[in-house]
């Protein structure tokens, strides 16, 4: 596939996707909260996304550069003063000749895993797990160690797994059916990459719920492990937060609803703050970041504005949040989608959320 031709696969793709949100989501008029610039990125990394926090509160952040794809796909480091190093360049698939990391974890071994999203410009089964191998600090190679997903998204490791969604293990059906893979690391080869059976067939797939929404046929999106070890995962279209208690082998044996709606018009990304036990959420049609109360089920919405080029520091379409300390950084896609102009700067915000 031509890069033209592939981007045009993925403007179809999200169009279809978005498109009959437009009205909803377009015409925020409220102002809640004061989110400040972090960090105001150059052109080269135009489309920030996917985090996680390393174990020396290292911020790791996923740039796929959707919005101009004329830069290369890279892994970024914040470092605790907010200083940007680039981690590495990755590879390009070799039928779409794209890279679209999204969700992005840091595994017991010490390397990076990273969901590879090539849903954004085919349905065929080409999205996969990547594995930077990293040695002292530094990115040593770049390897595909899980194949044949259809839409990678969030992306979290936990013990010894790496879990991954798919938001949509079968893109005709509906109500459309998603998901979560976990793999132990043990399993994961560079020099044999595994490849996930279609549908629900797999061994390895730990949760799977469907999206009724028809205008939102977006499931499985931003995951995470709460404090007492409980699955929670976003349900993109239907507004939802999923948590699912873990039994033996990886796997979810009984999972619930906690919170739904309550201002959410979406549940994109989501980053659990281990002091309080919350959950924040990242809600890309909303223009808005959520706090929800595990317990409660409560949502309590912490940042929203209309629509934005977010050199204020205002949210400009945000995909992810990451709790860091005292502070969420929040990162802004940007997508030119919803009643969106995809415009500079290319930020990502920040909100103080006590002590």
């Amino acid at each position: 596939m031509t890069r033209t031709n592939a981007n045009a696969g993925m403007v179809l793709v999200l169009g279809a996707m978005l498109a009959a949100s437009a009205l909803l989501a377009g015409g925020c008029d409220a102002k809640v909260g004061n989110p400040t610039i972090a960090l105001n990125l150059p052109e080269k990394y135009n489309t920030p996304d996917g985090m996680t926090v390393d174990a020396k509160n290292n911020i790791i952040l996923s740039v796929p550069n959707i919005n101009d794809p004329n830069h290369p796909a890279v892994m970024l480091s914040i470092s605790p003063t907010d200083e940007v190093t680039e981690i590495t360049k990755l590879p390009n698939h070799p039928d779409t000749k794209r890279a679209i990391p999204l969700g992005v974890g840091v595994g017991s071994d010490g390397n990076l895993y990273i969901s590879d999203s090539q849903g954004f410009v085919t349905d065929e089964h080409k999205s996969r797990v990547l594995r930077v191998v990293m040695k002292d600090g530094k990115a040593v190679k770049v390897e595909v160690v899980v194949t044949g997903l259809v839409m990678a998204n969030g992306l979290a490791a936990h013990g010894d797994m790496i879990y991954v969604c798919d938001s949509k293990l079968e893109p005709k059906a509906y109500p459309l059916p998603s998901g979560v893979y976990g793999f132990k690391i043990s399993e994961l080869s560079g020099d044999k990459p595994y490849q996930v059976k279609p549908g629900l067939a797999d061994k390895h797939l730990a949760i799977h719920f469907t999206t009724k929404n028809k205008d939102w046929q977006v499931g499985a999106n931003g995951l995470g492990f709460d404090n007492e070890g409980n699955m929670v995962v976003c349900n993109f279209g239907d507004a939802q937060l999923i948590q699912g208690k873990m039994g033996a082998g990886g796997k979810v044996v009984s999972q619930k609803v906690v919170a739904e709606g309550q201002g959410m018009l979406s549940c994109d990304g989501l980053s659990v703050d281990r002091k309080s036990g919350d959950v924040y959420i990242a809600d890309f049609l909303g223009n808005a970041l959520h706090r929800v109360n595990l317990k409660t089920g409560k949502v309590t919405t912490i940042a929203k504005n209309a629509n934005t080029d977010g050199a204020d520091g205002s949210l400009d379409r945000p995909s992810e949040p990451c709790v860091r300390g005292n502070k969420v950084y929040v990162s802004n896609i940007d997508l030119p989608l919803a009643g969106n102009i995809y415009d500079k700067p290319h930020t990502l915000s920040v909100v103080e959320v006590g002590q």
